[in-house]
């Protein structure tokens, strides 16, 4: 379902969150990483070994330099943020995404990017995958191939208490805050339309290109709520040290995908075979159960779930 948010000071990073996932201008610059012991481990992400097979699917043109180079939004914590030196790209999709490289006997390189200029930049072959919480739907898969790797819904975040009583169902003249060319904002602008069509105020929407930034929005009072994906409001529930709370349960629940360059030969079964490796032999459950996010795992990858 992808959001995302981004960049803030660190001295007010350490009181509100970590980074929720969008790429900002994409100059790589982003947010702190969190703080040890607050849903995430610290514990190495494990070996992975080369699978023979796999690696002979690669096209010559992504393989020939040995690495593949990956665009993800690091404003998107627990997905993908950047870490406490400012520069390390850190997460649950990085630390899969080299797992992925790995048993494709690939280094793996994230480059930090806005999250609405990955997809373009996979087309413009600036990037060899997209990797940054994207949510497998039929609209995406019309330009790229997604590889399923993770399940996560929307949910509703507001200041400790609720104070404005907020109610998914009805946001009728509130204050939402969200991330720039997610999921998300489709959501706010169907449940808008529904308001005014029943002669209620429109849902003020306010959109940031990072979601660190919707996140500071809320924790900042600007806005009466925010919408973002699962673990992501999950984590910034628990990096804000009581300031937040979710409302309601995870709704509209889709997998996660990795965006693979259309018309790229074996390149999708590829990645879609070294995901489901991963599955088998345990690494991915590791790696989620390292994040805390091993609620949204699934049990088969698939190539294009959206479309069936």
């Amino acid at each position: 379902m992808c959001i995302k948010i981004r960049t803030f000071a660190v001295a007010l990073l350490a009181v509100a969150v970590a980074g929720c996932g969008a790429g900002g201008n994409g100059s790589g610059g982003g947010s702190a990483a969190p703080s040890s012991g607050a849903g995430v481990s610290t514990n190495p992400a494990p070996a992975v070994q080369k699978d023979e097979a796999l690696a002979k699917l690669v096209p010559s043109d992504v393989a020939s330099d040995g690495k593949i180079v990956v665009g993800s939004d690091a404003s998107y914590a627990p997905s993908e943020f950047v870490d406490k030196d400012g520069t390390t790209i850190i997460g649950m999709d990085v630390d899969l995404g080299k797992a992925v490289g790995q048993k494709l006997g690939l280094e793996v390189e994230f480059q930090n990017s806005a999250f609405d200029g990955i997809l373009p930049g996979i087309a413009a072959k600036k990037y060899e995958l997209g990797m940054s919480s994207f949510t497998d739907n039929a609209e995406r898969e019309k330009v790229v191939d997604m590889v399923t790797y993770f399940s996560a819904g929307t949910k509703m975040a507001t200041v400790k208490g609720n104070p404005d009583g907020l109610n998914i169902d009805d946001l009728c003249g509130k204050t939402i805050a969200v991330q720039r060319g997610t999921v998300q904002v489709d959501d706010l602008t169907a449940r808008s339309e529904k308001c005014t069509a029943a002669g209620k105020p429109a849902i003020n929407q306010q959109p940031f290109q990072a979601q660190t930034d919707v996140t500071l929005a809320l924790t900042g009072k600007r806005a009466q709520g925010m919408l973002a994906d699962s673990p992501v409001v999950d984590y910034a529930v628990a990096q804000t040290n009581g300031q937040l709370e979710a409302v309601g349960e995870a709704y509209d629940t889709a997998p996660y995908g990795i965006a693979v360059p259309k018309n790229s030969g074996d390149y999708a079964k590829a990645v879609q075979g070294a995901v489901q490796a991963l599955m088998t032999d345990g690494t991915y459950k590791a790696i989620l159960d390292k994040w805390s996010v091993a609620s949204g795992a699934i049990t088969e990858s698939k190539i294009n779930g959206a479309a069936g």
